[in-house]
């Protein structure tokens, strides 16, 4: 039998009196693990499938009450309307990110499955919420009002947001088509759900004998084997390198690649049409030409022209390097496999051909790369150097509570305050989500009785250790480390008053995490953790300028690859038509050719159904590049001041990580350069100027 009791709602500003809203809603029960005082971390060891289901239908009655009680203010103010309003988006949001990221990642399957159904319940009323045109005539007069008008920059930013979020969330629209909106997002979550679960569960692996696994390193090949001598290895990220760079086989090669690539397809080809029909439904519906055309309004692009624009100045950058990177490699493939130089490059060979590039002529070999990077003394440098950067601490948790034991759990401090807490799950397992994600739990707020620091996890799938050997990984996995924790600290630097503002543009986000992949380019960062697993020698500096001089290796080609996918994102979303059914394998055969480099679709693959991006983040890939831009122009600060300098880490964690949404980005960009932002770093480090 559940409780009845009050819950207070308490909302406050600086220099402004406490104000209550109070409601009546079901008590969750002492004993749930997600039940906890404020900053104590859930009890992820004791979750189940039941305790997210009532941990869920908890938050959104809680939620549901506060909503309606706004709604009845016959003044609404920024106390009594807003911030309860960010109050209820904060419980739900961190409702949400734990069911889908217990789907995600958790080892039962019913929780996994609670997980999603709560998942999806959370979006459902997200939708209801977001287009309630009660609630947001509440918001609209406050806009209207004189105390709006009073408000700092940072406030009136966080009014103007949510206003805009509910505009582009179909309030505006009549009854009959907001049904129609609710219905269409409805199925898109349903739909991208489905893509996500038939992408982790495929089990896709390639059978190799001795001869088909000629070449691939040993330690590898050991992780691999069965009783019966054979090798079978499952087609995924942390499987595809190791594979595509090593296995002398173009056969083998080819083989992988047709796995890979299909993963899911038997069902996520029709799902995929489907998402984008509704998708375009979803754009038409809310006034738009496109669904990238009404996706992109919030982001920093603001319209497909722009994107387009931007993504067809780099083909034009980048194209003539791509076409002599093909010529590198097919003399690479003439001299290795006397495979005349007139014959076309396949696209399974660009990986082979360029590493054997990087072994011959540039002495670089990333299996014994490999051997220098043992993934604790990864962590061990990842951590010492973010720490010493930021003048932050972290400190291991011992027995945290966390959902399987690989799981590792640190909490944040700032001069010794709790300023964040993070979770790592490195390694892949069955049923997991099999990419590399940083994924937020808690974007930190200011309550009535402290502030509610930050909460995420940090999700990957890099090659575990076995029992004769330590987890390593390569130099270009290491900067997919350095890449997803600077998102961690992105996550963990903000400090804002609201939590709905704790999220910068949506094609910026990628800037403030890419900026860290260059610290694994300078020596003597490297150098201060890369060391043999074995022996304890330190990476050679021989080697690392190695690296360094081969770093451009294909960097056209590299790309052109990117800005393929770039393109075919941006043509599923802004030039579909629904009087023309969409092939979506085609759809690569015409971009190759506008390209105009070289044959990249690999006939019968189907790469479109196994990719994430598209599925969940449409309209984003371009960001990745867009971002890349900002980065490296941000980096030429720490180049000129020391990439160690503490000040200019501090600077970099106040003024760009912490600002999430309370300013805008080209504005404390501009701050942080000392003046405006320009592409010349993004340009000489692709090795193009």
């Amino acid at each position: 039998m559940k409780k009845i009791i009050p819950v207070i709602v308490l909302m406050s500003l600086m220099n402004c009196s406490e104000k209550e809203t109070k409601a009546t809603v079901s008590e969750l029960s002492a004993d749930n693990p997600f039940n906890v005082k404020l900053n104590e971390p859930f009890d992820y060891a004791k979750v189940t499938g039941a305790s997210i289901a009532d941990y869920v239908n908890f938050e959104i009655e809680r939620s549901t009450a506060i909503i309606d009680a706004i709604k009845q203010e016959s003044t609404p103010t920024l106390e009594n309307t807003f911030l309860p309003f960010d109050a209820v988006s904060n419980k739900l949001n961190q409702a949400n990110s734990n069911a889908f990221m217990l789907y995600w990642t958790s080892t039962d399957s019913v929780t996994r499955a609670k997980g999603i159904e709560y998942s999806k319940k959370l979006d459902s009323l997200n939708t209801v919420i977001s287009s309630d045109k009660d609630l947001f005539k509440q918001f609209e007069t406050f806009a209207a009002s004189e105390d709006y008008s009073k408000l700092n920059d940072r406030r009136k930013r966080f009014v103007d947001d949510i206003i805009d979020g509910f505009k582009l969330s179909g309030v505006n629209l009549d009854n009959e088509k907001l049904k129609e909106y609710k219905a269409l997002m409805a199925d898109i979550s349903d739909l991208t759900s489905q893509y996500s679960t038939n992408m982790n569960t495929a089990d896709a692996v390639l059978t190799l004998d001795e001869k088909g696994a000629k070449g691939l390193p040993e330690s590898f090949k050991e992780t691999y084997k069965s009783d019966d001598g054979s090798y079978k290895i499952p087609a995924m990220p942390s499987t595809r390198g190791p594979v595509m760079q090593n296995a002398t086989s173009s056969e083998t090669r080819k083989q992988y690649q047709m796995l890979y690539s299909n993963r899911g397809a038997d069902k996520n080809i029709d799902i995929l049409k489907q998402l984008v029909e509704k998708r375009y439904q979803l754009g038409k519906l809310m006034g738009y030409d496109t669904y990238a055309e009404y996706n992109l309004v919030p982001k920093m692009a603001k319209n497909p022209e722009t994107v387009w624009k931007f993504i067809n100045d780099l083909v034009a950058e980048s194209k003539d390097k791509a076409i002599q990177d093909i010529a590198v490699l097919k003399s690479a493939r003439k001299s290795f496999d006397n495979i005349a130089e007139d014959q076309p490059l396949n696209a399974w060979d660009i990986s082979y051909y360029k590493n054997q590039i990087l072994k011959t002529q540039y002495n670089v070999d990333h299996e014994k790369i490999r051997e220098y990077l043992p993934m604790e003394s990864c962590l061990e440098g990842l951590f010492a150097l973010y720490q010493e950067l930021l003048d932050l601490e972290f400190r291991e948790i011992e027995n945290a509570s966390v959902w399987h034991e690989d799981v590792q759990a640190y909490e944040v401090f700032d001069n010794g305050t709790l300023k964040g807490r993070f979770y790592l799950d490195l390694f892949p397992r069955p049923n997991k989500e099999s990419w590399f994600y940083a994924v937020p739990l808690s974007p930190g707020k200011q309550m009535e009785n402290g502030y509610e620091v930050p909460v995420s996890m940090l999700l990957g799938n890099f090659t575990k250790g076995t029992e004769e050997l330590p987890s390593m990984i390569t130099h270009g996995e290491l900067s997919t480390l350095f890449h997803e924790f600077g998102h961690i600290m992105d996550k963990m630097a903000y400090e804002g008053e609201y939590s709905l503002q704790s999220d910068t543009k949506r094609d910026f986000v990628e800037a403030m995490s890419q900026i860290f992949e260059n610290w694994i380019w300078d020596y003597d960062i490297l150098s201060s953790f890369a060391k043999h697993y074995e022996t304890g020698e330190v990476l050679p500096k021989e080697l690392f300028d190695n690296m360094v001089n081969a770093k451009n290796v294909s960097s056209g080609l590299s790309a052109q690859g990117s800005l393929r996918s770039c393109i075919y994102d941006m043509n599923l979303y802004d030039k579909y038509n629904p009087s023309k059914p969409l092939d979506t394998d085609q759809l690569w055969r015409d971009i190759d050719q506008q390209l105009g480099v070289m044959d990249w679709y690999i006939e019968g693959t189907h790469p479109q159904a196994c990719w994430i991006h598209i599925n969940t983040h449409p309209v984003y890939y371009y960001g990745y590049l867009w971002s890349e831009v900002y980065a490296q122009d941000m980096f030429t600060v720490f180049e000129k001041n020391g990439l160690r300098d503490q000040a200019t880490g501090v600077k970099y964690r106040k003024l760009i990580l912490a600002n999430g949404s309370q300013r805008p980005v080209d504005e404390v960009v501009e701050e942080f350069l000392g003046r405006p932002m320009n592409n010349k770093a993004y340009i000489k480090s692709l090795g193009l100027e």
